[in-house]
């Protein structure tokens, strides 16, 4: 077990670390103040300088996987890559990317385009790579990801509702979504949607995962959803209608009732990008209520001298340690044995980072006083987004549960798991077994 970087991890984490420092961190003024103007929903030219020097420097893409990933389809005239950054190697460059909200997208690596382009990259074909994987990775256009619906517990995706039918050589798609991420950016060009085409198949067969211009008739954005009142523009979270969407049936990913098999394959990554940005966010709460409690006095002395407050700095430090490294194990199993192997890390990481996190921004709040409930230290902020990861890509409800059924089923009684009730065992003994050691409706989750 060696816990010392490879040359290679520190160079890119070096880099991103750097540019961020250098380039992104002194932005954060002028980005504010372009947010601030005219409408809501627009391009922030501040970001597109970034966008522009960071790709011009090759750090950009990073997320996307090896050319030898094991789940992509091979296509022998694929020339759709980054530089090829394992997920450990990532996770310590989304960390950097963390303490800044925007950073991630000046590196094309920010959800859900990120979600997007590793199901294109792993299951699109070739034309559909080159109409809208292209694009993504160069940064001109962005996706989003319809799943979640607001008449479902869309924590079970085999609730979701959303048709969509043959018709000749089209698909028609019906249904309403939410929480769709990315959909007020005016650069939002394609979504990926989930919906049924089969009602009548195995549970798990049923949805199927269908790509859809934006443009396209019968698309209504319904309204957009603040949370805790940020609107998060330009980026936004919205409520979105289809009515009748006609798509060319080449628009399918990898073909009918595969959705799950698409889900799974890009909420792995998904979630654990999250949590790594998350500590980093945990960092940078952890810096800002370390600095606040040397600056101010109450009771005759430094607020950082009193011990309620040694505690709390103290806690906070030994958390986000305890929880990289859990990250950083969860991202080397998933290049070591697959993402399906690593499925009890990922659960764990994805409920552990926010709640960690949240707990930190909490006390750093608690710190500035007046000041961190106020847009002024970026605390509230940081806090709503954080509130949101414990239901993005799954609630925790869902990921403990999964996580308590694989342990259940590594100590599964020889005669069943009611074997002291029933004595002997029976058919409902048998499939509780089964179901323990396999994956749950509830495993995809819902995502933003």
């Amino acid at each position: 077990m060696d816990f010392e970087p490879t040359e290679r991890q520190v160079y890119w984490r070096d880099r991103v670390r750097n540019f961020i420092e250098d380039h992104v961190r002194p932005a954060v003024p002028t980005y504010k103040e372009q947010d601030a103007e005219g409408d809501r929903w627009k391009v922030i030219q501040v970001v597109e300088d970034l966008k522009a020097k960071a790709k011009d420097q090759g750090i950009w893409n990073l997320f996307m996987p090896p050319r030898n990933d094991s789940h992509h389809h091979v296509d022998e005239t694929f020339d759709f890559e980054g530089p090829g950054l394992t997920n450990l190697e990532y996770a310590l460059c989304a960390e950097e990317m963390g303490r800044i909200g925007f950073a991630s997208e000046v590196f094309n690596c920010s959800a859900p385009d990120t979600g997007n382009m590793e199901v294109f990259f792993r299951y699109g074909t070739r034309e559909q790579k080159e109409e809208w994987l292209e694009p993504l990775m160069n940064g001109r256009i962005r996706s989003a990801f319809l799943m979640t619906e607001p008449f479902t517990a869309s924590s079970d995706a085999t609730n979701i509702e959303t048709r969509i039918e043959r018709d000749g050589d089209e698909y028609v798609i019906n249904g309403r979504k939410w929480w769709s991420s990315g959909v007020g950016d005016p650069r939002c060009k394609v979504a990926i949607v989930m919906g049924k085409t089969d009602f009548e198949a195995k549970r798990h067969a049923q949805q199927s995962m269908i790509l859809m211009a934006m443009d396209a008739p019968g698309v209504k954005i319904l309204r957009h959803l603040p949370v805790f009142g940020y609107d998060d523009a330009p980026h936004g979270h919205m409520e979105v209608e289809l009515t009748d969407v006609r798509v060319p049936v080449t628009n399918m990913l990898l073909g009918e009732g595969r959705g799950f098999e698409i889900a799974q394959g890009r909420l792995g990554p998904g979630r654990i990008h999250h949590c790594m940005r998350t500590i980093g966010v945990a960092e940078e709460a952890l810096a800002k209520m370390c600095q606040r409690l040397q600056e101010r006095e109450a009771f005759g002395k430094p607020i950082y001298k009193h011990s309620v407050w040694e505690e709390r700095v103290a806690r906070a430090r030994i958390d986000i340690d305890m929880t990289r490294l859990l990250c950083l194990k969860a991202a080397d199993m998933m290049d070591k044995v697959g993402n399906k192997s690593a499925k009890q890390e990922i659960a764990m990481i994805k409920v552990q980072a926010p709640n960690m996190a949240l707990k930190i921004i909490d006390d750093a709040i608690q710190a500035h006083g007046g000041g961190g409930v106020s847009d002024d230290y970026g605390l509230a902020n940081a806090y709503a987004h954080q509130r949101t990861l414990r239901l993005a890509d799954g609630p925790d409800e869902v990921h403990a549960r999964s996580i308590a059924r694989m342990e259940f089923a590594k100590h599964m009684p020889k005669e069943g798991p009611t074997s002291n009730a029933l004595r002997g065992g029976n058919a409902h003994s048998a499939s509780a077994g089964s179901a323990a050691a396999g994956f749950s409706s509830g495993d995809v989750g819902a995502t933003r």
